[in-house]
C-alpha cells in the first residue's frame, strides 16, 4: 500500500485504559500509518490521553480525549477499524455494533477465539453472547493465518499463553513429529497478565518474592490451545497446561514437552521450525540448546523459541519467551492489523 499518497488509517481503541489498552495506545500513537481517532473508557471519559497516561505527553495525538464506548460516537469519528481491549462477555456486543457500522474489528478478548459455543460455555461459565458470529471470526495468529486475516472483518486475537505454546508446537504437530497426547506445557507469566483490577491476590506484597501455579487443571486458555492443536493434527488433541504467576510486571516463559515419535530424527524438530518461520519477522529461532529469556523480548513483538532433545526420556523440550502485553496481546493485534490493511507486518513494531 502506497501510504505516501494515502491518508493514514483512522483507528479506534475500545477499552483503552487497561494494561493492554495502554500498550495499544503506545503502539498506535507512534504507528506511521495510523491516525488514532477514538479511545474509550467509562472511567476516564472526558480526560485527555496524556492526562491519564503522562508518559504520552508531547506525542502527537495524545491530546485526544477519552470518550464513552458508544458505537455511534466511535463510527462518527470515521474510524475504519477498532481494537477491542475489553473483558470476555463484554466485547461481543460492541463488536456486533461496530461491524454493523462498517468497521473492521480486532478483538483481544476471548469472545471469538473459539469455534464451538459449547466449549466457550464449558471454559468461560456462561452462554456465548453471539454464537452466530463464531464462523465469521478468524483466529488471528499472524504466522499461521495471514491469508485469512487479509480477508477478515472480525479478527480474534490469540491469548498470551496460547501464543507462547502454539507457535513452537504447531509445526511439529502438523508434521507428525511428536505424540500430541503427551504434550505438557508449563508457563510463567508476569502479573500484568491478570489485568488491571483490584484483587488482594495481585497486591505487591502477595506477589513479590513468590511464585505459584493457578488456574489448574482447566485454565481458560486451554480451550483455544487444544482447538488450534486439533486443527493442526487433524484429530482431537488434549494436553496438560500449568500456568504460573511470577513476580515480574510482564513477560511469559513457557517450557513445553512431548514425546518424539519413534523413528523421527531429533534434528527434524529444528528443521520443521526453520521451515515454518523462515519468513516470519517476529519469530526468532534460537536453535538446539537455546533457552529463551523474557528480558530479551519484553516491550517487543518478538517471540524467541529454542529447543532440545532429552535422549534419556525421549522427550522434546521447547522453550519460548514473549511479552504477554506485546506478542501475547497488543503488538500481535497490531501485527494482524498491518496484514489486514495491506501494510508491512513490521510497520510500527520493529522498534516498539
Amino acid at each position: 500500500m502506497d501510504l505516501g499518497i494515502m491518508e493514514r488509517i483512522k483507528t479506534a481503541i475500545v477499552g483503552a485504559s487497561g494494561y493492554t489498552g495502554q500498550e495499544l495506545l503506545r503502539l498506535l500513537l507512534l504507528h506511521p500509518d495510523v491516525e488514532l481517532v477514538a479511545a474509550t473508557s467509562r472511567q476516564e471519559a472526558g480526560k485527555a490521553l496524556s492526562e491519564v497516561f503522562p508518559r504520552f505527553l508531547s506525542l502527537p495525538g495524545a491530546e485526544l480525549p477519552f470518550i464513552e464506548p458508544d458505537p455511534d460516537a466511535i463510527a462518527a469519528t470515521g474510524a475504519s477499524a477498532a481494537f477491542l481491549a475489553l473483558p470476555h462477555g463484554v466485547a461481543a456486543e460492541i463488536a456486533q455494533a461496530l461491524l454493523k457500522r462498517g468497521l473492521k474489528v480486532i478483538d483481544l478478548s476471548a469472545d471469538f477465539r473459539l469455534r464451538d459455543a459449547a466449549v466457550y460455555k464449558e471454559f468461560y461459565g456462561h452462554d456465548h453472547p453471539a454464537p452466530e458470529m463464531l464462523d465469521d471470526a478468524v483466529y488471528g495468529l499472524p504466522e499461521i493465518r495471514a491469508k485469512e486475516i487479509r480477508e477478515a472483518h472480525l479478527i480474534a486475537s490469540p491469548g498470551c499463553y496460547p501464543t507462547s505454546i502454539l507457535l513452537p508446537l504447531l509445526p511439529l504437530v502438523k508434521d507428525g513429529l511428536i505424540d500430541a497426547a503427551t504434550i505438557v506445557a508449563n508457563s510463567m507469566s508476569g502479573v500484568s497478565g491478570a489485568g488491571k483490577k483490584a484483587d488482594v491476590s495481585l497486591l505487591f506484597c502477595e506477589c513479590n518474592e513468590s511464585a505459584r501455579a493457578y488456574g489448574v487443571p482447566k485454565h481458560r486458555h486451554l480451550s483455544e490451545i487444544e482447538q488450534e492443536l486439533s486443527i493442526a493434527a487433524g484429530e482431537k488433541v488434549v494436553i496438560t497446561f500449568i500456568p504460573h504467576l511470577i513476580p515480574v510486571n510482564s513477560g511469559i516463559a513457557t517450557t513445553t514437552t512431548a514425546m518424539l515419535r519413534k523413528g523421527v530424527d531429533p534434528d527434524a524438530i529444528g528443521e520443521a521450525l526453520e521451515a515454518a518461520y523462515a519468513d516470519a519477522p517476529f519469530v526468532r529461532l534460537l536453535g538446539k540448546g537455546g533457552c529463551a529469556d523474557t528480558k530479551n523480548v519484553t516491550r517487543t513483538n518478538f517471540i524467541d523459541i529454542g529447543w532440545t532433545y532429552d535422549e534419556r526420556t525421549g522427550r522434546v523440550l521447547l522453550m519460548s519467551a514473549e511479552d504477554n502485553l506485546g506478542k501475547g496481546a497488543g503488538s500481535q493485534a497490531v501485527q494482524a492489523f498491518n496484514i489486514l490493511f495491506g501494510l508491512t507486518q513490521t510497520d510500527g513494531l520493529h522498534f516498539a
